[in-house]
């Protein structure tokens, strides 16, 4: 499952929208349901305004219906383009804290992280009232 993850990150990348930053991201999540959803980073003119890949990415999977995340893989071409601190919090509102999380190069894999990880005590449901 993880090469289809990276396939469908390295695919949507393809067809990211980064003209200001020249850095195209792209993400794909393997939902419960068994679907893999894809996004790429969306700038405007407006920069750094627009949406992260994993925010692209999330809003298909919720706009299918689906709710939690199994797997996630996002890739760029830094050495480890991880997800910004607002998307680490975006996915932890739909995966558990062991969810992988691979970390991608156009030639594949190069880590794999736990959410938890990325996001130590994650402020989740269970603080609000």
């Amino acid at each position: 499952m993880k090469s289809e993850l990276f396939a469908a990150a390295k695919a949507a990348m393809d067809r990211a929208y980064a003209p200001y930053s020249h850095f195209p991201v792209g993400a794909a999540i393997l939902a419960e349901d068994g679907r893999v959803y894809a996004g790429c980073n969306v700038e405007n003119a407006s920069f750094p305004e627009g949406w992260c890949a994993e925010t692209s990415a999330l809003g298909a999977m919720v706009t299918a219906g689906a709710r939690r995340i199994r797997a996630v893989a996002v890739i760029g071409t830094a050495a480890l383009t991880t997800p910004c601190g607002g998307c680490r919090q975006r996915l932890a509102e739909f995966a558990a804290a062991d969810t992988p999380v691979h970390i991608c190069g156009p030639e594949g894999v190069r880590q794999t992280f736990r959410l938890d990880e990325l996001l130590p005590a994650a402020f989740d449901k269970e603080h609000l009232p």
